[in-house]
């Protein structure tokens, strides 16, 4: 069957509820909002269309700021450990036991990391689907052919990744996301049983390699590892940046091993967000906050006790905590933070929805502002630091999501696009249409 098709028509029960504007994503450039109608038999009638500033759904833009922000407060502590990226491998991301030592550090710090752990980057990836439906949708409305010049944009968003990988931070998700896209862009043509089937299966492989991987953390011996690798703990207190880029390289299969053991996750996540989208489950209509209201209920209700349980029981529940409780938990903030902004309640709202707007530059800049306040090659600040206790990575954690709001917000007030948005839409504009 020839991938270059075009889509199908868009099922009215998938659909009732569908936004009709072309919402971008953090990975792909915009896509202008045309008026959306359902159709059922012989009736046209138009589908409810969201509330919108400009061609935004400002929704979906605090929910990316929130997931930009939010994955900082897990990588946050990467750049704060001795030996940073390579300590990740070595379990070397001092987990506090806030039960074994119960003091006022202990339990903040294992508050702001159990809200964050997972949590954010699995928001992440769901919305990475929402953004593919809609560009789907986008492209049915047109009548143009599916998946057509998506594949480039998911090659140039690998490009991307690749370059943040070597020259930034080795824990990049812009890779993953990008071979992802090209399988559930392909499944977006298919049929609601095959993406159902697709769903499911990857669910299922996801779950049991997890089960398998915490059935050998509770049966296997404890290793023991307590003490950073002296020569990555050099590395990044005093290496060069260059030493650092090739330490990536010689490393590159080992430091990748995060999106292909979470692959089925990520699929799983993809076409969840496909689900939530095509359900309504963004749109301000009624149907749409009782959506949000479930999910909140059953993600956080759910969720949060799975994932006290999970962050209590030690290292050996980690990769079940991060891989299999923090996605429903991530349904549930979708859902509360969905609830907030429809009554007003959401503080800081315009400020996250500014971080949205410019995601993937906020994603980037974030990381490379922690190598250059963290590392020798900048300031150093964790060897200065070495031992101080976790208050201070928490306020490196808020400083420079204060800095990435300010940013976006003055950037946003002379550009529309975020710097790297704007090279991404540079790059993958056709000249013709550029001319016109």
């Amino acid at each position: 069957m020839a991938l270059n098709t075009r889509p199908d028509p868009p099922d009215p029960r998938e659909t009732a509820t569908r936004q009709a504007t072309a919402a971008p994503t953090a990975s792909t450039p915009e896509a202008p909002a045309t008026a959306a109608t359902s159709t059922t038999g012989t009736a046209t009638r138009p589908r409810p269309r969201p509330a919108t500033v400009g061609d935004r759904i400002p929704l979906l833009d605090v929910l990316r700021g929130a997931a930009v922000l939010g994955t900082l407060m897990t990588n946050v502590w990467i750049f704060t450990s001795p030996g940073s990226e390579w300590s990740v491998l070595q379990g070397r991301l001092d987990l506090p036991d806030p039960v074994a030592e119960p003091g006022p550090a202990t339990i903040a710090e294992f508050v702001f990391r159990f809200l964050a752990d997972g949590k954010f980057l699995s928001l992440l990836t769901i919305l990475f689907g929402v953004g593919l439906a809609i560009q789907f949708d986008s492209a049915a409305r047109r009548g143009q052919p599916w998946p057509g010049r998506y594949p480039r944009r998911a090659a140039f968003l690998f490009l991307e990744g690749t370059v943040h990988f070597l020259l930034v931070f080795a824990w990049d998700v812009l890779m993953g996301y990008a071979v992802t896209a090209l399988l559930v862009a392909w499944l977006l043509a298919r049929s609601e049983r095959v993406r159902r089937a697709a769903l499911w299966t990857a669910a299922s492989v996801h779950l049991a390699l997890v089960g398998l991987v915490t059935l050998g953390d509770l049966v296997g011996p404890d290793d023991g590892s307590g003490v950073p690798d002296p020569d990555a703990v050099r590395l990044y207190a005093d290496g060069s940046w260059a030493a650092q880029i090739l330490f990536r390289l010689d490393h590159a299969l080992v430091l990748r091993i995060e999106p292909v053991f979470s692959f089925g996750l990520l699929v799983f996540l993809f076409l969840l967000g496909v689900r939530l989208h095509r359900a309504g489950a963004f749109a301000p209509t009624g149907a749409g906050r009782r959506i949000r209201a479930r999910m909140a209920g059953w993600g956080l209700g759910v969720g949060l006790p799975l994932g006290t349980a999970a962050a209590l029981g030690g290292s050996d529940f980690f990769v079940l905590g991060r891989y299999v409780v923090a996605p429903l938990v991530a349904v549930g903030y979708i859902g509360l933070i969905g609830w907030a902004l429809d009554r007003h309640l959401l503080p800081g709202a315009a400020a996250l929805g500014n971080v949205g707007r410019t995601a993937l530059s906020a994603y980037v800049g974030q990381n490379l502002l922690c190598v250059l306040l963290c590392y020798g090659v900048g300031l150093g600040l964790t060897e200065r630091f070495a031992g101080s206790g976790p208050w201070w990575v928490m306020g490196l954690w808020a400083a420079v999501s204060l800095a990435l709001a300010a940013g976006s917000w003055l950037w946003l007030r002379r550009f529309d696009r975020g710097p790297l948005e704007s090279v991404q839409h540079w790059a993958l504009t056709p000249r013709r249409a550029a001319r016109r």
